[in-house]
């Protein structure tokens, strides 16, 4: 593939970065709008957005030392590598921090909670489906041995880890298709009349489904718990946790007078 998108001299340009930061930015370009179509501050939408990014690299960080913590324990030296620097993390953990760090904002700013995240969910289906071609670009997040007849081949040296010459699942295509989907279904709820937390209630449950579904195809050094893996089992605390959120939502409808 085609890990480095140019060279200036010593100077390079990575596909993976560049693609993440075209991410974020259509995803923010996204939530503003909606947030605009919503009656909701757009300064406040945008530090939210630039704030969580940084949260999220930082979880996204921890969790990837947490769940290579054996290897980090014997290799101290890696946490402070370039390599380390560049990789990308676990979107889980940086999700999950994000999250977090959204629902104190959103608290603290006195903003609507679930319509200010109804916002944000199809931006971040969208920016995470740009994202992942940046990740297949880079050959990380690889798929399992493949001879099906769109099982792709890596020949660059510089991408990632990725075994040479070896037929495999794109599964990062995979996951970049399905976000693309969920995101152009996400943004038609959002902009028919919905209840609030529909949207992003449905981002998390759906998202939940799409990464638990995709995780059979990836490749793991992660260890197993029960069958599988510790970002399937994050997957079903998502899908748990957006069903919990339109139960809320739901109820609430009801129980509002007529």
């Amino acid at each position: 593939m085609y890990p480095v998108l140019f060279h200036i001299g010593a100077f390079s340009v990575p596909t993976y970065g560049l693609l993440v930061a075209l991410g974020f930015l259509a995803g923010l370009l996204v939530a503003l709008r909606l947030a605009r179509r919503s009656g909701l501050p757009a300064e406040q939408i945008s530090n939210l957005a630039v704030y969580c990014a940084l949260v999220g690299i930082a979880g996204a960080k921890l969790f990837m030392f947490l769940f290579d913590w054996q290897f980090y324990l014997h290799n101290p030296g890696e946490i402070f590598t370039i390599a380390t620097l560049q990789a990308a993390g676990v979107y889980h953990g940086g999700f999950l921090a994000a999250l977090a760090f959204a629902f104190w904002y959103i608290r603290a700013e006195k903003l609507p909670l679930t319509l200010t995240m109804d916002c944000f969910a199809p931006g971040i289906a969208l920016g995470h489906a740009i994202g992942r071609v940046g990740c297949f670009a880079a050959g990380c997040c690889w798929g399992r041995e493949s001879h099906l007849p769109w099982a792709v081949t890596f020949h660059s040296q510089e991408a990632a880890n990725v075994p040479i010459g070896v037929p495999l699942h794109p599964a990062q295509l995979y996951e970049s298709a399905a976000n693309l989907l969920l995101f152009a279904f996400l943004y038609r709820i959002f902009i028919k009349r919905h209840r609030p937390g529909i949207v992003i209630s449905l981002y998390l449950i759906l998202y939940g489904v799409i990464r638990f579904v995709i995780e059979f195809f990836r490749f793991h050094e992660q260890s197993l718990v029960w069958g599988l893996s510790l970002t399937q089992w994050i997957s079903i605390g998502l899908v748990a946790l957006g069903a919990f959120i339109l139960f809320r939502a739901n109820l609430w409808h009801r129980l509002q007078p007529v």
